[in-house]
C-alpha cells in the first residue's frame, strides 16, 4: 500500500480494520496467520497516519484469492496475486470481471477489483457526451453484454448526469459538472446477458469532481464594525474579518489571503493598521491613536483565494470601520482660576456661583463627566458644588444658611475630577484648581426669643396686676440699630397684658387652673416681637404658665337626686362628692348632717364608708311617702379646707316585696296628695264628657243637613266645578290626529274675515262674554234654585256658549270607538209622552221641542 506525506514517509504508522492482516512499515501487506479465505471477497480498509502532523488517511483494498496446486502432500496456502493484466491499465478500459484458468483446467472466477476512482474536471466546455472510462467483461467474447449503471447522477436525481453505452460499455459525462453542487458521485455499473440475467456481479464506481477556481471569497458582512482605545500600543487586537471560498479548502483555489487596500484617514501614519493573511485579525500596528484627532478609521480590507496570488487568485472586499473609543486622557481644568459670588444672609438652595472647566475627552461620558469638591474654606459645609448634567459647569449652592454677623465672606478653594479615573501615565493638571469668593449681604432679621417655648409656674388665683414674667427678644441685627416692639397674638382667656417696649407680662384677670381654657394644668399664650426695620420683621414667642391648685372650689354632692323606701330595709341612697380642685385639696370627705332644722337628723342618718362615699338612709321606722330635701355638709382636705351644704332631693316611695317603688307610690312620692289626685281625675271626666258631647252635636247637624230637600244633591254641586274646555279630542283608538287642529284659536282674524256658513268645532260665534251672577260666599242652602235659575237665564243668552246650532266639521277621529253602537237606542214613540216642557228650557233645547214637541202637528 503506497502512502506519501511529502515529508519522506517518516515515522508514518499502519493499521488495518483486521486481525487476519497486518501493514509492514514500507507499506507490505501480509497475512498475520494461516487462514481460510471465506468464498466472498474480503475487504480491508486500511489507515495510515502520522503522529506528527495527527493526520489520517485511509484505502479500502480488495482481494483476488487464486488457490495453487498442493505438492508433497503440503497443505494449500491463500496468498494475494496481482494479476499481470492490471498492471496494464494504461488505456480507458476497465477489466473489472477477469476469469484465470486453474492448473486442472478448469475456470475458476477470480474476485473482484477494487476500481479507482475516476476523476472529472468542474466546468468542462465539452463537447458533450464526453467520454470518462469503458467498462467490458472477458465473457463479451463469448455471449452478447449488456451494461449499465445504477446510482445518484444516473437513475437517480439529478438523472442522466451519466450515461453509458449498453454494448460498448462507454460511460460517458452528460453536461458540465459544478464541484460545489456535489463533489462526488458513487455509481454501481452491472453486465447482463440478453435475456437480463447476471452476468458479473455489480461494481462500484466513485467519480469525484476536480476543482477549479471558479468561486470569489464572499467577506460574512460587507461592513465589519470594531473599535480600540485611543493610545493603545502596536500589536492591539481590534477586530476579525472573515471571507468564505466555496472552492476546495484543501486546495489553493480555496486558500483565502487577506491585505489592508487603504486606510482613511492617513493619520498620524498611513500603516495604522496590520491583518493577519490567514486569520484576518487586524491589529495596530503604530503608536499615536489619539481620539481627540482622529475618532474613526475606514480600512479597506482584500481577500484573495489562490493562497492570494493576486496574478491567478479571486478576489472581493469589504470595509471595516474602526472607532477609535476615548480613555480619561484629558484631566478637566477650570477655564479661570478665581470665581466669585454673592448671596444674601439666611439663603438656603441658592446657587451663588458658575463653575465653567474645559475637557476634550468624549462629551457626556464618565471621562468628561465633572465631580467638583470644595477642599477648603468651609468648615461647617455651608456650600455644595452640584454638576449641571448639560453643560458640565459647577454649581455653587447654598445648603446650609450663612449669617452675616458671623461671617461677611467666605473664600473656598475646589479642585475638579472625572467621574471615571484617569489613564495610566496621566497627571492631574495644574488648572483643576480654582479659588472661589463669596460674598455676604446683611439682611433685616426677625427678632427672636431666646427661650422659646418660655414655661412660668406660679399659683393660681393671683391678683390682677401682676408682674409675672419678663418676656423679651433679641434683634440678631447687630449692626443695625434697630427698636423691637411686643405685642400679644394669643391670649384665649385675655388673662395678660405685655408691655411694648420691655416685653414685661402682668396679668389682666385673675388666672383660674379650672378653667376650660387650661390643658393639663397648663395655659398658653403666644406674644410678637417686631422690628422697624426695612422691611419690618417680626418673631413670635410661646410663654407657658403652669397654674398651681389652691383650695378655691368647695366640694359638691353627688348624686343630686335619690330614691327610698318608707320603711328602713337594705335599701340605702350612695353618695359621693366631686370637688373642681385636684390633690391634695379634694378628698378624703367629710359628711354629716347639719343640726338645724331637728328633723333631718331626726328622720335621717348618714354612715361614713370610705374617704370618699357615704350612706344616707332613714333613721325613724316610717316616713310618709313624698319629696324631701336633705341638707348635707361635705367638707375636703384642702389647707384650709372648704365644705358645701348640699341638698339632695330623696323621694320617698311605698316599696314591693323587691324593695321597687310602686306605680301609685312612684306618684304619690312626686308631691302629690290624695286630693291633688281626686282633683285630676275630675278634669280628665270633664275633658272626656266634652269631646262626648261635641260628636254628638255634629251628628245632629249632619242628620239635619240631609232632612232637606236640595234641588240638586250636594256631592254633585258644580257651583265650584264649572270647567271651561276649548278642545275636543277624537275617538277612544283615535292617537294619531294632530292637536294643533283642535286648539282654540289665539286670534280671530281668520274668523272674521271667513264668509258666513259651515264653521269648525274650534270655532265658536263672536259676541261679548255673559256676565254670570256672583253668589255669595257661604250660600244659604236654599238659595241653590235661585243661583241654578240665574245661571241658566245667562246661559240661554250666550250666543257663545257651546252646543252651537250649527253644521259642524269634525277632524278624523279613529278607525272606531269600543263603545257600542248608539243606533240600538230607540226613542219611544208613545204618545204618552209629553214634550212640550222642552219649550220651556231655552233656545238650547229649541230643536229637540221642534223634533219631538207639536204632538199631531208632526
Amino acid at each position: 500500500v503506497k502512502f506519501n506525506n511529502c515529508a519522506g514517509n517518516k515515522g508514518v504508522r499502519y493499521e488495518t480494520n483486521s486481525l487476519d492482516f497486518k501493514v509492514r512499515a514500507d507499506g507490505t501487506l501480509y497475512a498475520a496467520h494461516q487462514l481460510q479465505v471465506p468464498p466472498k471477497p474480503p475487504v480491508l480498509r486500511v489507515t495510515a497516519w502520522d503522529p506528527q502532523s495527527l493526520g489520517r488517511r485511509e484505502a479500502m483494498v480488495r482481494f483476488l484469492v487464486a488457490e495453487k496446486p498442493q505438492h508433497n502432500g503440503h497443505k494449500p496456502k491463500g496468498r494475494k496475486t496481482v494479476p499481470g493484466e492490471l498492471a496494464q491499465q494504461q488505456s480507458d478500459t476497465l477489466l473489472p470481471w477477469r476469469q484465470h484458468q486453474s492448473a486442472n483446467g478448469l475456470r475458476r472466477q477470480k474476485r473482484d477489483w477494487v476500481i479507482p476512482p475516476i476523476n472529472v474536471p468542474e466546468n468542462s466546455r465539452g463537447p458533450f457526451p464526453q467520454q470518462l472510462v469503458r467498462i467490458r467483461s472477458d465473457k463479451d467474447k463469448e455471449i452478447h453484454i449488456r451494461y449499465s449503471i445504477t446510482g445518484v447522477g444516473a437513475d437517480q436525481p439529478p438523472m442522466e448526469v451519466f450515461s453509458i453505452d449498453p454494448v460498448s460499455g462507454r460511460m460517458y459525462v452528460t453536461r458540465p459538472m459544478d464541484r460545489e453542487e456535489r463533489a462526488s458521485y458513487h455509481l454501481r455499473a452491472h453486465a447482463v446477458d440478453m435475456n437480463g440475467n447476471k452476468v458479473e456481479n455489480p461494481i462500484d464506481l466513485y467519480i469525484y469532481v476536480i476543482d477549479m477556481n471558479d468561486n470569489r471569497p464572499e467577506f460574512i458582512n460587507q461592513v465589519y464594525n470594531g473599535s480600540v482605545d485611543e493610545g493603545s500600543k502596536p500589536g492591539t487586537y481590534v477586530m476579525t474579518v472573515t471571507a468564505n471560498d466555496a472552492d476546495d479548502s484543501t486546495t489553493a483555489n480555496g486558500m483565502v489571503r487577506y491585505r489592508i487596500v487603504t486606510q482613511t484617514p492617513q493619520s498620524p501614519s498611513q500603516n495604522m493598521f496590520t491583518i493577519n493573511s490567514e486569520t484576518g485579525d487586524i491589529v495596530t500596528v503604530a503608536a499615536g491613536l489619539d481620539r481627540e484627532k482622529v475618532q474613526q478609521y475606514i480600512v479597506i480590507v482584500q481577500a484573495t483565494d489562490m493562497e492570494g496570488n493576486l496574478n491567478y487568485g479571486l478576489s472581493n472586499t469589504a470595509t471595516a470601520i474602526i472607532t477609535v473609543t476615548d480613555v480619561n486622557d484629558n484631566p478637566p481644568e477650570f477655564t479661570t482660576s478665581t470665581y466669585s459670588g454673592e448671596v444674601p444672609e439666611n439663603r438656603v438652595e441658592v446657587v451663588v456661583a458658575n463653575l465653567t472647566v474645559m475637557d476634550r475627552d468624549q462629551p457626556h461620558s464618565p471621562n468628561w463627566n465633572a465631580i467638583y469638591r470644595i477642599i477648603s474654606g468651609d468648615p461647617s459645609g455651608h456650600f455644595t458644588i452640584r454638576t449641571d448634567p448639560v453643560t458640565n459647569e459647577g454649581m455653587v449652592t447654598v445648603v446650609k444658611a450663612v449669617d452675616y454677623e458671623m461671617n461677611r465672606a467666605f473664600m473656598l478653594t475646589v479642585m475638579v475630577s472625572n467621574q471615571a479615573p484617569l489613564a495610566s501615565g496621566i497627571q492631574m493638571s495644574f488648572q483643576s484648581t480654582a479659588g472661589v469668593t463669596i460674598s455676604v449681604t446683611d439682611v433685616n432679621e426677625a427678632p427672636y426669643f431666646p427661650t422659646n417655648h418660655k414655661l412660668i409656674r406660679l399659683e393660681e388665683g393671683v391678683p390682677t396686676g401682676t408682674v409675672l414674667t419678663t418676656f423679651s427678644a433679641v434683634d440678631p441685627d447687630r449692626f443695625m440699630q434697630q427698636a423691637v416692639r411686643y405685642s400679644k397674638l394669643s391670649d384665649p382667656a385675655n388673662w395678660l397684658n405685655i408691655n411694648a417696649t420691655n416685653g414685661q407680662i402682668t396679668t389682666a384677670a385673675v388666672l383660674d387652673r379650672e378653667s376650660d381654657y387650661i390643658k393639663n394644668n397648663v395655659y398658653e399664650a403666644t406674644f410678637l416681637a417686631a422690628d422697624n426695620g426695612i422691611p419690618p420683621a417680626s418673631g413670635t414667642g410661646t410663654l407657658q404658665i403652669y397654674l398651681i391648685d389652691i383650695n378655691d372650689n368647695a366640694p359638691e354632692l353627688l348624686p343630686k337626686e335619690a330614691q327610698i323606701c318608707e320603711k328602713p330595709n337594705l335599701n340605702v341612697i350612695n353618695i359621693t362628692a366631686a370637688d373642681a380642685d385636684i390633690d391634695p385639696n379634694v378628698g378624703p370627705f367629710v359628711f354629716e348632717l347639719p343640726s338645724v332644722p331637728s328633723a333631718v337628723r331626726k328622720n335621717w342618718t348618714i354612715t361614713r364608708l370610705n374617704g370618699d362615699y357615704a350612706q344616707l338612709s332613714l333613721r325613724i321606722m316610717y316616713l310618709e311617702a313624698g319629696v324631701y330635701d336633705v341638707p348635707i355638709i361635705v367638707t375636703d382636705s384642702g389647707n384650709p379646707p372648704l365644705y358645701n351644704t348640699s341638698v339632695i332631693k330623696v323621694k320617698v316611695c311605698p316599696c314591693d316585696e323587691n324593695g321597687d317603688c310602686t306605680t301609685i307610690g312612684a306618684v304619690a312620692a312626686a308631691g302629690l296628695g290624695t286630693g291633688a289626685i281626686i282633683a285630676i281625675l275630675i278634669c280628665i271626666i270633664i275633658l272626656l264628657t266634652m269631646v262626648l258631647l261635641f260628636v254628638v252635636w255634629m251628628k245632629r247637624r249632619e242628620k239635619e243637613r240631609h232632612t232637606k230637600q236640595l234641588l240638586i244633591d250636594p256631592e254633585d254641586d258644580v257651583r265650584d266645578n264649572i270647567l271651561k274646555y276649548d278642545e275636543e279630542g277624537g275617538g277612544e283608538e283615535d292617537q294619531d290626529y294632530d292637536l294643533s287642529q283642535l286648539q282654540q284659536p289665539e286670534t280671530m282674524e281668520h274668523v272674521l274675515n271667513k264668509t258666513p256658513g259651515v264653521r269648525r268645532v274650534d270655532e265658536r260665534p263672536i259676541g261679548a262674554e255673559p256676565q254670570y251672577p256672583i253668589r255669595p260666599v257661604i250660600p244659604h242652602p236654599g238659595d241653590i234654585g235661585d243661583f241654578i235659575n240665574e245661571g241658566l237665564r245667562a246661559a240661554d243668552n250666550d250666543p257663545t256658549a257651546p252646543p252651537y246650532d250649527s253644521l259642524l266639521v269634525f277632524d278624523y277621529e279613529g278607525s272606531g270607538s269600543t263603545a257600542g253602537s248608539v243606533s240600538s237606542l230607540n226613542s219611544s214613540s208613545s204618545g204618552d209622552q209629553d214634550y212640550d216642557y222642552l219649550n220651556d228650557w231655552g233656545p238650547r233645547f229649541k230643536k229637540l221641542a221642534d223634533m219631538y214637541g207639536g204632538g199631531e202637528e208632526d
